[in-house]
Order: structure tokens, then sequence, then C-alpha cells
């Protein structure tokens, strides 16, 4: 039970379902009128290495939710998962159009081949658990430290809080899902979950090994050279995450490992 309604409950999928389909914000990426910028701003801009990464992942995951959409049986629960597959390929959209007009080359990877539309699915809403965490305070960093213009940070602003959106659709579905199926088919499901977090784990892991180095978070992390502490990234993540999704529903279920293991971290970390 969550404060008045039943998760798993028919009521609980109308609720997920049309939060996220009446929170749809109608912007077209095509109509923006980017502003002009200076010479420095635009050679700053360039200069990020995260371009093609971002472009890549946000077209790959479009092309994951996208490829579900059509196979799920729920009519409601279809039209929420074909929006959420537009919204990221809107993404993907934004980000080609602002770096085309800014003159910023991408070379953005092809698509990963999946076979499993549900599991791809599934992964991808767990990686951006994770990744949408940190990028709530990485955003916020960028605003509070002029790292972009005024006139461009706006522009990403619903791209970040649409992040917000799809996870909290994403661990209410998950719940739904598992609460529906029967005994066996939950066993499953769980086993699906642990691996999915498992693969995101150790991806972070490679990634702070030095392994892997097309991570987005990362990337933009680095790039910012920003002087903030370990514990102070962790208590600015954890404030924006709360604000992000304080907007939503309080009956629905909230995204809770990343910022149950955040909160544990700032246990071991000094303080000041």
């Amino acid at each position: 039970m969550s404060q008045g309604i039943r998760i798993g409950s028919p009521e609980h999928k109308e609720l997920f379902c049309r939060v996220f389909i009446d929170t749809h914000d109608p912007y077209d990426p095509q109509k923006i009128d980017w502003p002009d910028i200076d010479a420095a701003t635009r050679e700053q801009l360039a200069a990020l290495p995260f371009w093609n990464e971002a472009v890549s992942t946000e077209s790959d995951v479009a092309n994951k939710v996208q490829a579900l959409a059509p196979l799920e049986r729920d009519p409601l629960i279809r039209d929420a998962i074909a929006l959420q597959g537009y919204e990221e390929g809107r993404h993907a959209a934004l980000l080609r159009i602002m770096t085309s007009h800014y003159g910023i080359n991408v070379a953005a990877r092809g698509p990963e081949p999946f076979k499993d539309a549900e599991w791809a699915f599934i992964r991808t809403g767990y990686g951006e658990c994770f990744d949408s965490f940190f990028s709530f305070g990485l955003f916020r960093i960028a605003q509070d430290a002029g790292f972009f213009p005024a006139s461009l940070i706006k522009f990403f602003e619903p791209i970040v809080q649409e992040e917000a959106r799809h996870i909290l659709f994403f661990v209410n579905w998950m719940a739904w899902r598992r609460l529906n199926h029967a005994l066996l088919q939950r066993v499953r499901d769980v086993g699906q979950t642990c691996t999915a977090m498992a693969m995101q784990i150790w991806a972070r892991i490679q990634t702070i090994r030095g392994v892997q180095t097309d991570d987005f978070m990362l990337n933009s992390r680095d790039s910012m050279n920003v002087d903030i502490t370990p514990r102070g990234f962790l208590e600015l993540c954890l404030q924006e995450n709360e604000r992000r999704l304080s907007g939503y529903d309080a009956r629905l279920l909230r995204p809770r490992f990343v910022p149950t293991v955040a909160r544990l971290a700032l246990k071991f970390l000094p303080k000041g």
C-alpha cells in the first residue's frame, strides 16, 4: 500500500500512466530559436567531449523503448511507453539540431543491437535510474557555475525533467508488472532486476577503473572542473533528485536504490 493506493492494482496502473501522459511537454525541437552565442562560448561547447556519446545514448534508448511499445498488450501502458519512446527520440533530435546549429561535429555510433525488446527496456530503465540521479546534480552545477549560458540552459531543462518522469514511470511499471505476474514469473522478474542492476553497477566500476571511457556522466563531471567534494556532490544529487520527483503524485513509487546507496556512502565520507 502506498498512501491510499495499492501497488499493482488497476488504480495504480491508471495513476502512473496518466501522470506520465498528462505531464508531457509538447515542445518541438525543430521550432527552437537558438540564441546567438559568442565565439568563446561556441568553442567551449565544441570542446566538451561528450556530444558523441550523448547523441548515441539518446538514440539507442529511443530505439529500445520504441521497440517495446507495439508489443505491449495493455493499451494504456502501450500509449505511455510509445510516448516515452517519442520523448527519447526527441532528446536525440534536440541534441543533433543544437550541435548542428553551432557547428559542433558529432559522430554518433549506430544503435546497439538487441533481440529481446522487453529485456532491453528493463536494462535501459535501470541505466536511466543510475544516470539520472547524477545528471540532476551535474545539471544544477552547470546552472550555478554559469558553465552554459542561461539562454542555452533553459533548452536542456525539459530533457532533464523528462528523465525524472521516465524513471518514475519505469519503477512503477516494474512494480505493477511484477505484482501482476504469476509466482514463477515473479521469480524471473526478480532475477531480471538483480541482473540488470548488477550490470549497471559493474559498468560504473569499469568506468572508475578506467576500463570503460565512454561514460557520459564521467565525461560531464570531469569537463566541468568544478571544485566540489564527493560528499558535496552526493548531497547535491540527493537534493536535486528529491526536488525533481517531488512534483508528482506522492502515491507513486520513487527510485530507491541509488539514493539509498548515496545516503549510505555519506556515512563514510568526511564532512567539510
